[in-house]
């Protein structure tokens, strides 16, 4: 199954479907006696050329494919490619139609899908939809609920990496919820330090703090940011570091435990913290350090016994 790991996500497209939409586990199932239903039916809970890339793949595998559109994605291409459309979130704008868990499982239940595939960003990451689709006895393409919601807790993953042996940048062990906190950690280790949102990613709640003067500002401001784009103010301290390069490694896990990585991708090119462009290979990466990324990165997909 593929699995999305934060920054440990896993390719998408044509690999990821060959190897993670074989079978589904049926709803009515036992630990002591698991039956598997075969695949018929995928939707993709996404758009554009990142739904397309997965009908590719489910064509070349004889499996149905079902697209999701808003009201202003009428004409797109990716709901032309798939075998079936549905109209989702009517009356809303294009990006909350696409984030309307009950529309995508109301048409997932009412045309017999086997498999929900979210694609990435949207609901990818959102571990209320992978509930949703267990609930509804749909197949989500990716980690348990549980482990999604882990992976989106910086605090909690952090943990895990560290439960793993995977070096981390110094930070707060759980999240601050005042400004007294944020000062007693830059006492601790200095600046510069950035603040993140707990709960939440996409640049979004995050701030550079470079002096003293602008530490509760700063706060203040990655505060109302993570609150309003998540719903919870929290935020975590880490200590910044100047010029990083972002380099995150894809994996690949099952059912059975085993996981493996498909290498690394230079994410480095961003603006206002969100990425731009991604490159793979990374160029100019030490051989010594790129086994030691990915090992690292298996090592912490493995980490976690509820992933599979």
């Amino acid at each position: 199954m593929l699995q999305r790991l934060g920054a440990l996500r896993g390719g998408l497209g044509v690999l990821a479907v060959r190897r993670a939409c074989l079978f589904s586990r049926s709803s009515h199932t036992t630990s002591q006696n698991v039956e598997y239903k075969p695949i018929k039916k995928v939707m993709v809970a996404n758009r554009g050329e990142i739904a397309i890339r997965v009908f590719r793949a489910c064509h070349e595998l004889g499996i149905r494919t079902v697209a999701v559109y808003s009201e202003q994605d009428r004409g797109q291409l990716h709901r032309q490619k798939a075998d079936e459309s549905y109209l989702i979130g009517k009356g809303l704008a294009p990006v909350a139609a696409y984030l309307h868990i009950p529309d995508i499982i109301k048409v997932a239940k009412e045309n017999n899908i086997d498999a929900i595939h979210p694609g990435y960003g949207f609901l990818s990451e959102r571990s209320d939809f992978a509930q949703a689709c267990n609930d509804a006895g749909v197949r989500f393409i990716g980690p348990s609920p549980e482990v999604v919601r882990k992976m989106g807790d910086k605090v909690e993953a952090r943990a895990l990496a560290i439960q793993a042996g995977v070096p981390v940048v110094p930070g707060t062990d759980a999240p601050i919820t005042s400004l007294k906190e944020a000062e007693e950690f830059a006492k601790t280790y200095g600046f510069p330090i950035i603040f993140k949102a707990a709960y939440g990613g996409g640049g979004r709640g995050m701030r550079v703090v470079r002096e003293y003067e602008e530490l509760e500002e700063n706060y203040n401001r990655a505060f109302s940011e993570a609150l309003a784009a998540f719903g919870n103010g929290a935020l975590f301290v880490e200590k910044f570091i100047e010029k990083p390069r972002h380099i995150e490694v894809q994996i690949l896990g099952d059912k059975y435990g085993n996981v493996v990585h498909l290498y690394e991708r230079d994410c480095s090119i961003q603006r206002r913290h969100q990425k731009v462009v991604e490159i793979a290979p990374a160029a100019q990466l030490d051989p010594h350090l790129r086994d030691r990324l990915t090992a690292d990165s298996v090592n912490l997909a493995k980490q976690d016994s509820d992933i599979y």
